[in-house]
C-alpha cells in the first residue's frame, strides 16, 4: 500500500513539474501553442471532427497555432493570409511530406505522388502525372466516359418514377465507374468488392497511429486492430492493383486509360528514369484516393445544400435551362456560360472542402516565419474548412451558403487564392483539378437540368441535415436520400 502510495505521489509530482516546466520556460520566438498533456502533448483535443476542434483552438490561439502530437510539433495554419506564407512565400520548404506508418503501409512508402517526400523521385513521377495523365488534352480525350455514364446515371433516376432514391449511392457509383473507366480500362464495382475496399482506405487514411508520434506506445495500434486493418488493406488492394497491372500488360495494347499510359512510359522508357511496378501501382492507387471519394463527396454536398435552399436551387435551374434550352441533356461546353453553377461549386467548397484538412507538409529546414521560428522538421496542417469559414475574408454571414457571394468575385480554387484552398497551392497542389471540376460541374447541370428535386415528405432533421461522417474525406453522415420529378 506504501509503495503504490509513494508511485501515484510520484506520478502527481512529475505532471506537476511538466506543466510548470511549460508555463515557466521561455519559449522563444514559438507560435502560440495551447497547454498540453504528458507523452500525448495535444493529441487528446483533436476530437472526433479535427477540423471542428483545431478551428476552435485557433480563434483562443491564432491563424499559426504550435501543438505537438506526441512529441512531433504540428502547426496548424487556419487563416489565408497564414496560408499564403506557407504555401507561396515558404512554398519549398514546406513542400516535403511527414513519413508515418498510415503513408507507409497503405501508399507504398510514399512511392506514390501525395505522400512521397519531396525530391527528385516526386519530380519525376509528378512531370509524368501531369504530362501523361492529367494534361488538359488527356483530360479532354476522356469526356465520351464522362457523358456516357452520366446518361447511365440520368436513366437509373428516371427509372425511379418519383420514388425515393439515395443520391448519396448514385453519386459514389458514378464517380467510381468514372474513375475506373478512365484508369484502369472498365468497370469494377458490380459484383466485387471493390467499393467496400476504397471506402477502408478513406476510413483508415483519416486515423491517428498513436505509434507514429509516441513510439513506445506503438503497441496500443496493435492492441486497438488498426495494424492489422493497415496490413489487410494493403494487401487486399496490392493484389487487385497487381492483377489489372497483369491483365493490361498481357492484354490488347490499344486501349489508352491510365495503366497503359503508365507502362507504355516503362517499356519506351520515354520519360529519362525508369518506372518500376510499385511506381505504377502506387500512381493508379493516387487516382483513386484523390478522385473517387472527394468528387463524389463534393456532389454530395452541392445538391444537400441545394436542396436545403430552394430559392438556390431555383436559380441554378433558371440558368441551366436557358442556355440548354431545347435539348435533354448538358454538354461540357454548354457549363462554360454557366456562372451561377460555378458560384456553387465554388461555395460548397468554402463550406464543405472533401478534405477540411489537407495532407500535412513538413518543413525541411528552419524558417521565420511571421516573426516565429519554425524548426526543421515540424508538421504543418492546412485547414482549409476553417479558412473557408473565416469571417475577415467572407464577412459575417461566412456560414451561410450563399453563392451570390462569388458572382462578383475573382477568388477561385486552382491554388491562386488562399481565401480558398481546398485542393492545396504551391508545389504540392492537386494536379488533378481540371479533371475533377469538369465531372463535377457536368454531374450538378445535368442533374438540375433534367429534374426538379426535393426531399422526401417523412425525411428527419438528420437525413435533411449537414451532420459530418469522420475520417480523412467529409462526407454526410447520412446518406442523402431525394425525389425527382421531370421539369415542367
Amino acid at each position: 500500500m506504501t509503495i503504490m502510495i509513494l508511485l501515484l505521489c510520484s506520478v502527481i509530482f512529475f505532471t506537476i513539474l511538466f506543466f510548470y516546466k511549460q508555463t515557466t520556460r521561455k519559449k522563444g520566438n514559438s507560435p502560440p501553442s495551447p497547454p498540453r498533456l504528458p507523452l500525448i502533448g495535444n493529441l487528446h483535443q483533436l476530437g472526433r471532427h479535427p477540423h471542428r476542434s483545431l478551428c476552435s483552438l485557433s480563434h483562443r490561439y491564432g491563424p499559426l497555432m504550435l501543438l505537438h502530437f506526441g512529441r512531433v510539433p504540428v502547426l496548424v495554419v487556419s487563416s489565408a493570409d497564414a496560408a499564403r506564407d506557407v504555401l507561396k512565400t515558404h512554398d519549398r520548404v514546406f513542400a516535403s511530406r511527414p513519413q508515418s506508418k498510415i503513408f507507409e503501409k497503405l501508399l507504398y512508402n510514399g512511392r506514390d505522388l501525395a505522400s512521397a517526400p519531396y525530391g527528385v523521385y516526386w519530380r519525376q513521377i509528378k512531370s509524368v502525372c501531369v504530362l501523361h495523365l492529367l494534361s488538359n488534352k488527356m483530360v479532354r480525350s476522356f469526356r465520351a466516359v464522362r457523358e456516357e455514364e452520366i446518361s447511365l446515371m440520368m436513366e437509373k433516376i428516371r427509372e425511379s418514377d418519383s420514388s425515393p432514391m439515395n443520391l448519396s449511392k448514385l453519386m459514389s457509383t458514378l464517380t467510381n465507374d468514372v474513375i475506373c473507366r478512365v484508369a484502369l480500362g472498365r468497370k469494377y464495382g458490380v459484383g466485387t468488392d471493390f467499393k467496400e475496399m476504397i471506402d477502408r482506405l478513406m476510413r483508415l487514411l483519416g486515423v491517428i497511429s498513436v505509434g507514429t508520434y509516441v513510439p513506445w506506445l506503438a503497441w496500443i495500434d496493435w492492441i486497438r486492430g488498426l495494424d492489422g486493418q493497415l496490413d489487410k488493406t494493403r494487401n487486399d488492394f496490392d493484389e487487385f492493383l497487381e492483377r489489372v497491372v497483369q491483365d493490361h500488360v498481357d492484354g490488347d495494347r490499344d486501349r489508352n486509360d491510365f495503366v497503359d499510359v503508365l507502362l507504355a512510359i516503362q517499356r519506351d522508357k520515354s520519360v529519362g528514369f525508369e518506372i518500376n511496378r510499385i511506381s505504377i501501382k502506387a500512381i493508379i492507387l493516387n487516382v483513386f484516393v484523390a478522385g473517387t471519394d472527394t468528387s463524389y463527396t463534393l456532389m454530395e454536398w452541392e445538391m444537400t445544400e441545394l436542396l436545403r435552399h430552394p430559392k438556390c436551387m431555383k436559380r441554378l435551374q433558371e440558368e441551366v435551362r436557358t442556355v440548354c434550352k431545347g435539348r435533354t441533356s448538358v454538354s461540357e461546353d454548354d457549363v462554360q456560360d454557366m456562372s451561377y453553377l460555378k458560384a456553387v461549386v465554388k461555395e460548397t467548397l468554402r463550406l464543405h472542402p472533401p478534405l477540411p484538412l489537407t495532407v500535412p507538409h513538413v518543413s525541411t529546414q528552419d524558417v521565420i516565419l511571421r516573426d516565429y521560428h519554425i524548426p526543421a522538421g515540424t508538421q504543418v496542417v492546412i485547414n482549409a474548412w476553417a479558412i473557408g469559414r473565416e469571417a475577415a475574408t467572407w464577412g459575417p454571414d461566412a456560414e451561410e451558403f450563399r453563392p451570390e457571394r462569388h458572382l462578383d468575385s475573382s477568388i477561385d480554387f486552382r491554388g491562386q487564392d488562399f481565401e480558398l484552398v481546398p485542393f492545396g497551392s504551391g508545389r504540392r497542389i492537386c494536379p488533378a483539378i481540371s479533371f475533377a471540376a469538369v465531372l463535377n460541374e457536368l454531374v450538378l447541370a445535368n442533374l438540375v437540368h433534367r429534374f426538379d428535386w426535393r426531399l422526401p415528405v417523412d425525411s428527419t432533421e438528420e437525413q435533411t441535415g449537414v451532420a459530418e461522417s469522420t475520417g480523412s474525406v467529409i462526407h454526410r453522415l447520412f446518406p442523402l436520400y431525394a425525389t425527382a420529378s421531370f421539369a415542367t
